[in-house]
């Protein structure tokens, strides 16, 4: 049986279509606070070996105008478990992805992979970038 491969998927990561996530108005938009959302859930696949990699994905967010909602969050999410996508990739895709849906003030996404071989993966990115 041939391996499938995803490698070809990573050079047009950023156009990669993901579901849209939904929004909700936020009341308290003249106030700065912070949101966190995490789940232990996360699959997706590996781009070279083609098995399945997961991870604890965790974001942080400093709402603007508008919060995430949560249900169309959990369906963007189980969206990558048919993808082959590189965890940095993944990291700075979601980070994308949120900030597009969003406009927050500050955000970031932290992609925690379970072990593989022994490596533990933690990925980082933060909007606006920090210097």
């Amino acid at each position: 049986m041939a391996r499938k491969t995803y490698e070809h998927l990573q050079e047009k990561i950023r156009r990669l279509k993901t579901p849209r996530i939904d929004v909700w108005n936020n009341k308290y938009a003249d106030r700065e606070y912070l949101i966190d959302l995490s789940t232990d859930e996360f699959t997706c696949i590996c781009p070279k070996t083609g098995l399945p990699d997961f991870a604890t994905i965790k974001v942080w967010y400093k709402p603007g105008k508008k919060c995430l909602e949560l249900k169309s969050f959990k369906y963007y999410l189980m969206f990558y478990r048919d993808i082959g996508i590189f965890h940095e990739h993944l990291t700075n895709k979601i980070l994308d992805d949120v900030v597009n849906a969003c406009q927050p003030r500050w955000a970031k996404v932290e992609v925690v992979m379970k072990p593989r071989g022994g490596i533990q993966t933690v990925v980082a990115a933060e909007y606006p970038q920090s210097c």
